[in-house]
């Protein structure tokens, strides 16, 4: 087990294949012209593997690939079939561009649950946040995966003035669709021009979907970082990140390998521990993972609190979104 200073047991990791991505969205990204991590430093297919296996021995039993854009690094199916060996769920998050070329190895794999970030139903929206022309291919790959029986959530970063006004339009998808949509808070992080104004708060979204709907509540399990809710009559759910209001720090059990191998014991945490010059130089690194997650703060990486309007984005120090990993 991996347990924290305030007992938390950390079974979940969250592996950054590569800061690339074929999208641009604002809130992720800090400029169009990216200079990306050069490949040398990034870990290697081989390293993946290893790591993640000394993370599998200390109960380690969930697996989520994320980037950047997981799948546009070139070994990301090699990297997808070995760590499907390992005895954890495993599962990514991708922005859906490439799903067509992976549905069959996604099905080797054992995939059974992907994450596919889409925060408008425009396709002119979908141009201006992500600045560029693919919003049929993403929408058009939610529906093959659908097909292909796999669950699908769909990550919305709710911003006030910019798509709050379709919070409903993805509640009327889940009416004959088996979806499920993940409303998220608007967070800050180094360059995505965040302020306190641009949040859509957890209650406003619940306030927004009642003027339409009824909704129910439904059971959390401990390590969950959504509230969910359904419309009666509805196929598909939905849920509320509320990381800016309501944080769900008390039943954290994640940790994050960014792709150029520094652990973060907290999306928000400043603090990163170099595991992979470690792991090159033939180290035993647990001693540094079990020091990461000792060292982890209570919530929100010790650098906020949940009074959002009080945050000063420009006193967070931590990366961007995209180096990371979503």
């Amino acid at each position: 087990m991996i347990l924290d200073s305030f007992g938390r047991n950390h079974n979940y990791l969250r592996i950054s294949l590569t800061d690339n991505c074929n999208l641009r969205c604002f809130y992720c990204m800090p400029e169009e012209e990216y200079e990306f991590t050069p490949v040398s430093k990034l870990m290697q297919a081989d390293e993946i593997e290893a790591i993640s296996k000394i993370f599998v021995a200390q109960g380690v039993n969930k697996i989520r690939l994320t980037g950047g854009e997981p799948l546009v690094r070139k070994d990301a199916g090699k990297i997808i079939l070995s760590l499907s060996k390992l005895p954890v769920k495993l599962t990514l998050t991708t922005n859906g561009t490439r799903i067509h070329e992976f549905i069959a190895l996604l099905k080797e794999a054992n995939i059974q649950s992907l994450n596919i970030s889409l925060d408008t139903l425009q396709s002119d929206r979908f141009m201006l946040l992500t600045r560029r022309d693919q919003f049929k291919l993403v929408y058009d790959n939610i529906q093959l995966l659908i097909r292909n029986n796999f669950q699908v959530k769909v990550n919305v970063v709710v911003m006030k003035g910019m798509n709050d006004g379709e919070i409903n339009d993805f509640i009327e998808w889940t009416k004959d669709t088996p979806i499920q949509i993940r409303f998220i808070e608007f967070m800050p992080f180094s360059g995505n021009r965040w302020t306190s104004n641009k949040v859509f708060t957890w209650q406003e979204i619940l306030e927004v979907v009642q003027t339409k709907y009824p909704i129910v509540r439904l059971e959390d399990e401990i390590n969950d970082t959504a509230k969910k809710y359904t419309v009666p009559g509805h196929v598909g759910s939905f849920a509320v990140i509320s990381t800016m209001t309501s944080p769900f720090c008390s039943g954290c059990n994640r940790m994050r390998l960014t792709a150029d191998g520094k652990m973060k014991n907290c999306l928000f945490s400043k603090e990163e521990t170099d595991l992979l010059t470690a792991f090159r130089k033939g180290e035993d690194i647990l001693p540094l993972i079990q020091k990461s997650i000792a060292s982890k703060a209570k919530e929100l990486g010790g650098q906020f609190t949940a009074d959002f309007e009080q945050v000063h984005a420009e006193e967070i120090q931590n990366r961007s979104m995209i180096t990371i990993g979503g």
